[in-house]
């Protein structure tokens, strides 16, 4: 057989030009069974015998050859070391060519053969592109979509796995196949033919590609994907085949349009249904499926209109069953529970209507559960869902009272940076003009001192800004001296004063106003640390930029005269020039920066 297969590279090399198509095939036929038998030792062998170079005057649309050696190329560019070496002997535009004919089979060779050639082949996909050979492939399944004869399916496999090959993990090829409007036909071809798997599966694939970009989805949104979809995942009983419509959801159910479409199709009572199936399995099958299908749901939450529609009032089915993930003892799910009510509690009507409802218990019972070892992100996603619960007015309150705050300080020993920003941002939305609940915090010194600490975390920005905003609020809230004697004791007033700086206008106004209380109610016990803390350098700085908003422009001026009750800060004061940039301001366009002027100036001029 070897010796035949020798003699066959032979007889091509020399005589392809002249040889009659009779002989012809029977030497194509002995490079065909090689291939069956060792396709890459065949491979290197009809490389290495030049038999590349003559495949290119073999393949016109004309001969009765073409397929059989289309198929060739097909089968050799299965190996990796091949698709270059097929590019090289410019195979690719008589390939391109031959999309042009009428005849299946060659069609069918011709796309397996470019298929193959671009499989992960950077010279592969560009020799196409030039050659235009994508564009052909798209009409071909344009004009051939609706066809459901089996012969014809199985050229639309090849053609959409041939589109899937060249665009794969490429940005620019995979938006020039959106361009070319290849996402409706896929869909449709979807619809019509969803019960051939190969050409299904071949859809899914390409769908998965074109997702992720996001020039494609609205493309997507304008076509009935996810009715299509929704409808395939109901027939699935196989893991894999559910995972793989997993794949194409969730990048698409990125896109608010296609959130609500997805819901209105019923993805939400599949995801219900397959969480109820596999909440109690221990396969690992099992739990990738509760896992995805559990974070898709939340996805879907993330759309304000779908989140909406499942809300319902309150009502909602599919927000009634999420509620009770919350006590699960799935970690999974309790997971998915508290994201989905952070979710819901996107507004003040849901999380006043949800706080009335008795969900915070539920939060709160979640939160003791991990309190020791627990897991983290059910942690934050409690805190999480806590935090948005508490911005609404009369929310805070009743907050309060179901012992939050409590629940919350347990985990100030938490070394988790997403689980410290939640806590901050927890407690700072439930003592927003709450004085009595910002006096007992502010007077808790195992707090105000984690605050300081986490005030330095350089490395967490997030909790370092959160760190310092609670502190400002403690003492603006409170209005507090036993609570501003705690800020000072535990050395947050240089923290205040570096928030004073910061590129953040309301923090650098929160922080101001937060100074001038701490100057007002107790400026003998704080002078030693606003002195080093350089604070007066800071207002001056803040009073000459003329980039500083009004609001800083007036409580700066405020804190000046606040702070010139003291002897060694008053010297400082006096040693900056400060009446030549306040009287500057008397003009200023905002008539209480003017106002304000006008009165720290004549402070200024009678204290000096």
């Amino acid at each position: 057989m070897a010796d035949n297969f020798c003699e066959a590279l032979k007889k091509l090399k020399l005589t392809a030009a002249e040889s009659t198509e009779d002989s012809l095939e029977g030497c194509l036929d002995c490079l065909l069974k090689a291939l069956a038998r060792n396709n890459a030792e065949a491979s290197e062998k009809i490389q290495e015998n030049g038999i590349l170079q003559v495949f290119p005057g073999l393949l016109g649309p004309h001969s009765s050859c073409t397929p059989k050696v289309a198929n060739i190329i097909a089968e050799v560019a299965k190996n990796e070391f091949m698709r270059s070496p097929c590019v090289e002997a410019g195979l690719i535009p008589p390939l391109v060519q031959l999309l042009n004919c009428k005849d299946q089979d060659v069609l069918l060779q011709t796309g397996r053969a470019l298929g193959n050639i671009c499989y992960d082949s950077h010279e592969g996909r560009s020799a196409v592109d030039r050659a235009g050979g994508a564009q052909i492939v798209a009409d071909h399944i344009r004009l051939l979509s609706q066809n459901t004869d089996p012969a014809n399916q199985k050229l639309l496999t090849v053609f959409c796995g041939m589109l899937m090959n060249y665009s794969n993990d490429n940005d620019s090829l995979q938006a020039q196949l959106v361009n070319m409007g290849v996402i409706p036909t896929l869909v449709k071809l979807l619809g019509v033919h969803f019960q051939n798997t190969p050409l299904t599966e071949m859809c899914l694939i390409a769908f998965g590609n074109l997702a992720e970009l996001e020039s494609s989805k609205e493309q997507f949104a304008s076509t009935n994907i996810a009715e299509e979809l929704v409808k395939l995942f109901r027939k699935q009983t196989e893991h894999e085949k559910k995972e793989m419509i997993f794949e194409v959801l969730a990048p698409l159910a990125e896109n608010d349009m296609i959130k609500l479409q997805l819901v209105d199709a019923g993805l939400v009572e599949c995801l219900l249904d397959v969480v109820g199936q596999t909440v109690d399995g221990d396969k690992e099958e099992d739990i990738a499926e509760l896992k995805t299908a559990s974070d898709l749901m939340v996805l879907l939450l993330l759309g304000d209109e779908s989140m909406q529609k499942l809300f319902d009032e309150g009502k909602g089915s599919v927000f009634q069953r999420v509620l009770s993930w919350v006590p699960s003892h799935n970690h999974q799910l309790q997971l998915a529970g508290a994201l989905a009510i952070a979710n819901f509690a996107r507004n003040d009507g849901n999380c006043i209507h949800m706080v009335d409802t008795g969900i915070v218990q539920k939060l709160l019972d979640l939160l003791d559960r991990h309190v020791e070892d627990g897991n983290v992100t059910v942690q934050h996603a409690a805190l999480s869902a806590l935090r948005n619960l508490a911005i609404p007015v009369v929310n805070k309150a009743k907050l309060l009272s179901a012992g939050v705050s409590e629940e919350v300080l347990k985990f100030l020993k938490s070394e988790m940076p997403p689980v410290q920003f939640k806590l901050l941002g927890t407690l700072r939305m439930l003592i927003d003009a709450q004085a009595e609940a910002a006096e007992q915090l502010g007077k808790n010194v195992q707090l105000v001192e984690r605050l300081v600490e986490w005030c330095e975390a350089k490395d967490h920005a997030g909790v370092m800004g959160e760190s310092n905003r609670l502190l400002s609020a403690l003492i603006r809230h409170s209005k507090s001296k036993d609570v501003v004697r705690t800020v000072i004791q535990s050395g947050g007033v240089k923290h205040l004063a570096t928030m004073a700086t910061s590129e953040h206008m309301i923090m650098q106004n929160e922080a101001l106003v937060a100074l001038g209380l701490i100057a007002a109610l107790d400026l003998g016990m704080a002078e030693k640390d606003l002195e080093s803390a350089t604070l007066v350098q800071v207002l001056h700085k803040l009073l000459s930029d003329e980039r500083s908003a009004p609001e800083i422009k007036y409580n700066s001026m405020i804190l000046i005269c606040t702070v010139m009750g003291s002897e060694p800060l008053h010297k400082e004061v006096q040693g900056l020039m400060f009446l030549d940039v306040v009287s500057k301001l008397r003009s200023h366009e905002n008539k209480m920066v003017a106002h304000q002027a006008s009165l720290t100036e004549q402070r200024l001029t009678a204290q000096s």
